[in-house]
């Protein structure tokens, strides 16, 4: 195989691994320790099935080029061991007719228009988790798309989201689906419009100013239409061939899938895959799904036996991260562990596994547990202080918090509206709790994370054929400015909220008899900088109630959640601005007091001396 021709490689598989296309042919190079003999066919050969012959080199790779061949060419590879012929895709391919069709042939350039792009401050990411399939849908009967989904981002970016965190993008079977079934690691879903769609979807979010983070998945693989099993005819006990451990340890809640972590061809393809969402697609980050599942063959469950810890698979997620830091430390790396071990976010410098951010399983079942019960009298504030208080690690923003994802709005639960009122989802009490509960996802320590429809007060559950209701925008306009506000106060806009900012967070106030919260936030303290959260799990309006306060003078309220223009059902208490005053309290040294409407969340801060 040529190496130094002028070539469009994929950056991040050097030398090359796939289709490579040069300015006079596409090279072809497959791993297939096994095989006899390899061969590609496609359209360039007429499909003449052993026509072109791919060469042996070490280490069981086998390569040609092949003069004439181009982009948009379908292929595959013919691969014989023994008796067996084998037709098999290309592991590394980008693109698929279909998660059971061909190979296709893709040029990776791009005129690229994010060049002014930079990725969001962290303690300023605010994550909106995207399923592209149902986000916004055109047309009826088919799954929304990359282009679909571009026409509705200049609506984030007024609503102040600074991240998207997109569900598995990879070719799955069929059309539908959360994308958490992939056989195809490298091939971006033909149904949401392809590598190319994918690109202009990240290239016009940049060019908005909102990163883009793809949610990738390494515990498992498919288990259906999974291209890489038994790949060059190879297995042990019924296993799944080269890629995947062939004993115990493939084991997993989703198949007998796992990848053989211990290889290093395996490690390697799946650090190919990494990179190429970070260096061809320009993404900003990766969410690891199901981490736990990594480093260990049941996860981390006190039943599980020393030996099913999976050791190779720890390492391969420090190595991961290792790689990652060296070529772009800027991008964003999140662990859905749930399991609140903080090696997970340990620097790698202290032996830790490098993520800078996992998913709080301890935030999201207490706050969505105290918002969604339907009596005062069984929420606990004690556990809501712990919730907000909570650390993974040193650094707060070592969380990612928030009360709806697509794994807490399916699988047997639905959307917090309506679990808090079945059926009747857009009612004064779903909408009191759940911005109650997502006030404090905004305020709360961590990188802040919404679901999809959120803002609008979606109801029912998530499904892959479900799509977003978007005559919701027109009828909750209030709600979503709601969100809109709470964003520009944790992203600090007016310079007045810094503190949310900020790593520092201290719960003064714990009234479990009236089911009332207080919490101070500051980053560097001082006027401008300090924040004061209080918030009623009650469904009572309280009139001066007091509460502890950093410091003394005017406290403005910069948001209150019970203000009638959020909604015409709102607005049973009026909220003022507070006058603080000398005089210990909740162990701070001044007091002041508080309106506070039913289910309500006011934030207050000083104005910045000048």
């Amino acid at each position: 195989m040529a190496t130094t021709r002028k070539n469009r490689a994929h950056p991040a598989t050097v030398p090359g691994m796939g289709a490579i296309v040069h300015d006079d042919c596409v090279s072809f190079r497959v791993w297939a320790p096994h095989a006899d003999r390899v061969f590609v066919a496609g359209d360039f050969n007429e499909w003449a099935d052993k026509a072109t012959a791919l060469a042996k080199e070490d280490g069981g790779y086998w390569s040609t080029d092949v003069p004439g061949a181009r982009p948009g060419q379908e292929y595959r590879y013919l691969i014989v061991n023994g008796k067996q012929e084998l037709w098999r895709l290309d592991p590394y391919a980008r693109a698929l007719t279909n998660s059971t069709g061909n190979s296709i042939i893709v040029d990776p350039t791009f005129e690229w228009e994010d060049g002014d792009f930079r990725m969001p401050p962290w303690d300023e990411i605010i994550i909106y988790e995207m399923h592209v399939g149902t986000f916004h849908v055109t047309e009826q009967g088919k799954p929304g798309t990359f282009l679909t989904a571009i026409e509705k981002l200049d609506y984030l970016r007024e609503l102040g989201i600074s991240a998207i965190e997109l569900m598995p993008p990879t070719e799955f079977p069929g059309d539908y689906s959360w994308g958490y079934n992939a056989g195809h690691p490298f091939a971006v879903e033909a149904a949401y419009g392809g590598p190319v769609g994918l690109k202009k979807f990240v290239n016009e979010a940049h060019k908005r100013g909102i990163a883009v983070i793809v949610d990738a998945v390494y515990n498992h693989v498919g288990p259906n239409d999974n291209a890489l099993w038994q790949f060059d005819g190879w297995s042990e006990n019924g296993g799944g061939g080269i890629y995947f451990y062939n004993d115990w340890r493939a084991e997993t809640p989703w198949g007998h899938t796992r990848p053989d972590y211990g290889r290093g061809e395996v490690r390697q393809y799946i650090r190919d895959n990494a990179l190429m969402w970070l260096e061809e697609y320009h993404c900003d980050g990766l969410r690891i799904d199901a981490t736990a599942y990594i480093r260990h063959v049941y996860g981390n469950h006190p039943a599980a036996d020393p030996e099913r810890e999976l050791p190779e698979g720890a390492m391969l997620m420090k190595w991961l991260n290792e790689e990652i830091q060296a070529r772009q430390p800027w991008k964003f790396r999140i662990a859905e562990d749930l399991k609140g071990d903080a090696w997970m976010t340990r620097d790698l410098d202290a032996g830790g596994a490098g993520f800078n951010a996992q998913w709080d399983p301890q935030f999201v079942g207490v706050v969505r547990g105290a918002i969604v019960g339907m009596a005062d009298e069984h929420r606990d504030m004690g556990q809501v202080a712990d919730a907000i208080q909570n650390a993974v690690g040193d650094d707060p923003f070592d969380r990612v918090i928030f009360t709806e994802s697509h794994d807490e709005d399916a699988n047997g639960k639905a959307r917090v509206p309506e679990e808090i009122s079945p059926g009747d989802a857009e009612s004064w009490y779903p909408k009191k709790r759940s911005t109650l509960g997502a006030a404090l996802v905004f305020t709360a320590p961590g990188v802040p994370m919404l679901f999809q429809g959120q803002e609008m007060l979606e109801d029912k559950w998530f499904h892959e054929k479900d799509p977003l209701d978007w005559s919701h925008f027109e009828e909750h306009r209030g709600i979503i400015q709601m969100y809109t506000d709470l964003f520009k106060l944790r992203r600090n806009w007016q310079d007045n909220t810094a503190g949310l900012t900020g790593m520092n967070v201290k719960v003064h106030h714990v009234n479990n008899a009236e089911n009332v919260i207080a919490f101070h936030r500051w980053k560097e303290g001082g006027p401008g900088d300090m924040v004061v959260v209080v918030a009623s799990f009650s469904n009572a309006t309280r009139g001066d109630y007091e509460i502890g306060f950093p410091a003394a003078g005017r406290w403005r309220v910069r948001f209150n959640s019970d203000w009638q223009g959020y909604d015409a059902q709102f607005g049973q208490q009026d909220v003022f601005d507070v006058e603080a005053v000398e005089g210990e309290y909740d162990g701070l040294p001044h007091r002041g007091k508080v309106n506070l409407g039913p289910y309500g969340v006011v934030i207050l801060s000083q104005d910045r001396v000048e």
